[in-house]
């Protein structure tokens, strides 16, 4: 019989384009104790996503509702107009199945989330080689403007400065190299 993981949470935060929803996916099919957190946001569906698989997607006056009825965990206004956030009912929703929650978050909300936490909660920053590997990589992405992509690339320059305050940091040069490193982390914490 498993053991129940005592609230335990995993917490993966990059820049845009760093490689941690890759990281993410990785180590969810490889561990059948963690299960994914679906943030919500009020920015549109893109073609490939799925409703509640990807995000739950809100409008922003229900987004702003519910964030004054003290429904989330941590939320953001990533980008002008653009909330993403955590709700509480679903981090309650994975412990009641006896799973560690894996947060895939920006990098302010996965500080808050750590500082919410604590000692339950592991906090690993995906590190990009250089800004102009991610701009590459947004821009191979093909999902936005290339005025959107130099958004986040300055936004991701600010959120560089954050990475020491996390517990771990992979640098995401070879995938391979990163998933490895992952790996290590997330069994070490699992077996904590």
């Amino acid at each position: 019989m498993e053991e129940k993981p005592s609230n335990k949470v995993i917490i993966f935060s990059a820049p845009s384009g760093s490689g941690k929803t890759t990281v993410v996916k990785h180590l969810l099919a490889k561990y059948p104790r963690l299960k994914f957190s679906v943030s919500s946001t009020s920015r549109k569906k893109r073609d490939d996503e799925i409703e509640g698989k990807d995000y739950y997607f809100i409008t922003p006056d229900e987004f702003k509702r519910q964030i004054a009825q003290g429904k989330f965990i941590e939320y953001e206004e990533v980008y002008e107009g653009r909330l993403y956030g955590t709700l509480k009912s679903e981090a309650e929703h994975i412990w009641n199945e006896g799973k560690i929650i894996v947060f895939d978050v920006d990098v302010k909300g996965g500080l808050r989330i750590k500082e919410t936490y604590g000692n339950q909660a592991l906090s690993v920053f995906i590190m990009p080689s250089s800004l102009d590997e991610l701009r590459r990589r947004l821009i191979r992405r093909a999902t936005e403007s290339l005025a959107d992509i130099e958004k986040r690339v300055r936004r991701a320059d600010e959120e560089l400065s954050y990475a020491g305050s996390f517990d771990r940091i992979i640098l995401n040069d070879s995938l391979h190299e990163a998933l490895k490193n992952a790996e290590i982390i997330v069994e070490e914490w699992i077996n904590r």
